[in-house]
């Protein structure tokens, strides 16, 4: 039997982030006899993953962050060159294009940019980056890949997705891992200090600009005023979160606001919220809203989040411009109304990962 084909995946670090969440996604599902992932990622990371992706057959391989980039490109070319790659695959948006450059001097044949995010203007130096970065991919890849119709379009244009050139692979889930859980519900609940019966506003994402969390907190100031049980539950962890939790605390909030962390157990989270508020400035295609929506959970999301990510009737949009007060009363009117089976057949990660799979070894046969 021949030995399956190794793709390259290279990823910044791999922590509790949704980029890395896909990917092993996709790893879990797709055929292994044929197809095995190399994972590229920062030195440092927390690798929460790391048995499993060793139980998998994968190759694990830490290489200098990307914000170092002539270390990064070296040691990507190094290794690309030593274990003679068809495909690489870059997961890192606009910084792709180190990965692609190394892949590009090392003579793979195949190197794809996967982008799966856009960018804000209140980003500032960050957001001009991306930028300036933004055609170098175009120019270094063979394959133009997106999360998401949004993602696409902002990385590669309108006309290269209305010609076919960019290739959607969905943020897609194991949807029955997310099924809500009564019993996870209660004892997560208890694990955390949350009142059974309190109305729970949930977010899981890292702290960082883009997501927006201080909203979050001014819209539980409002919420607490309607229901003084309620809590904000916020999962995940980030740059930020250091001066929310001092927010937090000024704004008297500290007993209604629950830091969770990082945390591996995200399926059984959302069981412990009533609402998800995604009230993100930018999203390529958020792979939480897809899980929030498999467990029945009513979504409130902002106007910036794709229209691909409301799946079910039970996604909401309410612009950021409504405010905290508008949002807390929204949120408050969705509670109590998820959904005992969600159709969210569409986000299921099992076709998807058999697509991938026939995909890559079809670019790998025509590569020779």
């Amino acid at each position: 039997m021949p030995s399956p084909l190794r793709v390259a995946q290279v990823l910044g670090r791999m922590d509790y982030g949704g980029i890395e969440a896909e990917v092993l996604n996709y790893y879990r599902h797709i055929d292994r006899s044929k197809v095995q992932f190399d994972f590229y990622c920062a030195q440092g990371s927390a690798l929460p993953q790391r048995e499993e992706l060793q139980a998998l057959g994968a190759g694990l391989y830490p290489v200098p962050t990307y914000s170092h980039p002539l270390a990064f490109h070296r040691a990507l070319y190094q290794a690309f060159r030593e274990r003679g790659y068809k495909i690489v695959h870059a997961q890192l948006s606009t910084m792709s294009v180190f990965a692609l450059f190394a892949a590009w001097r090392a003579g793979v044949p195949v190197r794809i940019c996967h982008n799966h995010s856009t960018a804000h203007r209140g980003e500032g130096a960050k957001t001009l980056l991306k930028y300036l970065l933004r055609p170098l991919n175009r120019l270094f890849a063979t394959d133009r890949f997106a999360c998401g119709q949004a993602a696409g379009r902002w990385m590669y244009g309108a006309r290269a997705m209305e010609s076919g050139r960019v290739t959607v692979w969905p943020n897609a889930i194991e949807t029955a891992r997310f099924a809500y859980d009564p019993a996870a519900r209660a004892a997560l609940r208890a694990e955390l200090g949350i009142p059974q019966h309190a109305v729970v506003i949930g977010h899981i994402g890292r702290f960082i600009y883009q997501k927006n969390h201080a909203f979050l907190l001014d819209v539980m100031a409002q919420l607490r005023h309607l229901a003084p049980q309620a809590r904000l539950l916020l999962v995940g962890e980030g740059e930020w979160l250091p001066r929310l939790r001092a927010r937090a605390e000024q704004a008297g909030l500290a007993g209604q606001v629950v830091f969770a962390g990082a945390r591996r157990d995200a399926a059984g989270l959302y069981s412990a919220m009533d609402v998800f508020c995604l009230p993100s400035f930018y999203e390529g295609m958020p792979l939480v809203a897809w899980e929030a929506q498999a467990n029945g959970l009513p979504c409130l999301f902002s106007e910036h989040i794709p229209a691909e990510a409301a799946v079910t009737p039970q996604a909401h949009t309410l612009p950021l411009s409504a405010g905290a007060a508008a949002w807390a009363q929204a949120a408050l009117e969705l509670a109590g109304q998820r959904a005992a089976a969600p159709d969210t057949a569409a986000c299921d990660i099992a076709p998807w990962a058999e697509k991938l799979g026939r995909w890559y070894c079809e670019k790998a046969r025509q590569n020779g």
